[in-house]
């Protein structure tokens, strides 16, 4: 499909009565993991908002059926809304799953789609006529960088709900639901009083996240998710104390509406961009390398190339004589499916090329291609089940490669 086909979708599907959910599929989703599961996951509580009539406790495994239109490939398909309620009824499952997707025949169920970045706008059932879905999986990374553009950044475990304001398709970016009370979510008080007068950088962010979740002896793997999740939640209450105010006030023309909805945008993106950067450099030193020393965040090598860590240091890179089984590079890519073959030519003299991702599996075929081109996935333990069984024992985790680097 055309950039041109998106937009339009975009235009038709991003207008008031459809509600946006937006997700990166992982293995579970996806049939890259060979799970029973038959389709992508969406939370009960959101289901239940699309469709009412699912809401049937007292009944044993509730359904319905809706009609969904995979637009960007294209397919149509009558849907099953089921709820796994067998929890009330004496059991332990309690979950709500779209299935009847066709197996493989289905993009959105295509190992290859894991990673991928899709919609599903929905219009939610009523009286008079049942919920329909329609749905655009995007097939490489411009036609996600679309959507983000109109969404802000659709990360891995973190979804996106939009619902399309009256008059702006961007009106719903400033509908801040309520956070629960979490011991990362910051209160106005709680808030450095610079923070509010000048949005606090990345780095800013990621050393009160520390503050918050220090190493208390945790390893690597750990420390990273959950400190990604800590992150997210102080980046959303300064956003809120920042920006609500302002929205409160009103706007008095469309131009400074757009503006400060891009203003949000842009500092989103800035902050998705970097962060995972940050927070690795930051373990890094916590366990032990020295900066300038065992590793460099972003150096300058051959032809001005920069990749975003180099293990030991330029020096040893440049020096001929340094063994080159010794040199380690990483990168880090919240997401790899579209972005993983960026990083090949980025140290001329390192053959693997390690890439530090928090994505939720891969197809066999994906993981085959970046194996031939020497590229070394290091995943977070707590995320190898997404992977497939021949995949996992070839992962490699965040202390794992920390380890690796201190042995070269």
């Amino acid at each position: 499909m055309a950039i041109g086909d998106l937009t339009d979708w975009m235009d038709e599907y991003g207008r008031p009565g459809f509600v946006w959910y937006a997700k990166r599929l992982s293995g579970n989703d996806t049939l890259a993991n060979g799970s029973h599961q038959a389709g992508p996951y969406i939370p009960k509580d959101f289901l239940f908002e699309i469709i009412p009539s699912l809401n049937r406790p007292q009944e044993l495994n509730p359904d319905a059926r809706f009609e969904l239109y995979v637009d960007s490939h294209p397919d149509v398909r009558t849907i099953r809304a089921v709820w796994y309620n067998n929890k009330l009824h004496g059991k332990t499952r309690n979950e709500t799953r779209l299935t009847n997707f066709g197996g493989g025949q289905s993009a959105l169920l295509d190992a290859d789609s894991t990673g991928a970045l899709v919609v599903f706008a929905f219009a939610p059932e009523t009286d008079a006529a049942d919920a329909s879905c329609h749905v655009w999986l995007c097939d490489d990374g411009t036609q996600a960088d679309l959507i983000e553009e109109r969404l802000g950044p659709v990360e891995p475990k973190v979804p996106v709900i939009w619902r399309p304001g009256i008059s702006e398709p961007q009106a719903d970016l400033f509908t801040v639901t309520p956070a629960a009370r979490t011991s990362c979510w910051l209160g106005p008080a709680e808030i450095p009083p610079e923070w509010l007068v000048t949005f606090p950088t990345g780095r800013q962010i990621i050393e009160k996240t520390i503050s918050l979740r220090p190493a208390t002896g945790t390893n690597a793997d750990v420390r990273l998710m959950r400190r990604r999740a800590c992150e997210f939640e102080i980046f959303r209450s300064v956003e809120q104390a920042t920006w609500m105010p302002k929205i409160s006030e009103g706007f008095h023309t469309i131009d400074g509406f757009l503006g400060l909805a891009n203003t949000i945008l842009q500092s989103r993106k800035s902050r998705a961009g970097k962060s995972l950067e940050y927070h690795a450099g930051a373990i890094f030193e916590e366990d032990g390398l020295s900066p300038g020393a065992d590793f460099v965040h972003n150096p300058v090598i051959e032809g001005n190339k920069r990749p975003d860590f180099l293990f030991p240091n330029v020096e040893a890179y440049e020096n001929g004589a340094f063994p080159a089984n010794r040199l380690r590079m990483l990168a880090a890519k919240t997401t790899c499916k579209d972005r993983w073959r960026q990083i090949i030519n980025e140290a001329d003299r390192i053959p693997t090329k390690h890439l530090l991702t928090l994505q939720e599996g891969v197809s066999q075929a994906q993981f085959n291609e970046m194996t031939e081109a020497g590229v070394r996935l290091v995943v977070p333990a707590g995320l190898h089940d997404s992977y497939p069984d021949t995949v996992r024992p070839h992962l490699m985790t965040l202390e794992e490669f920390i380890g690796d680097v201190r042995i070269a």
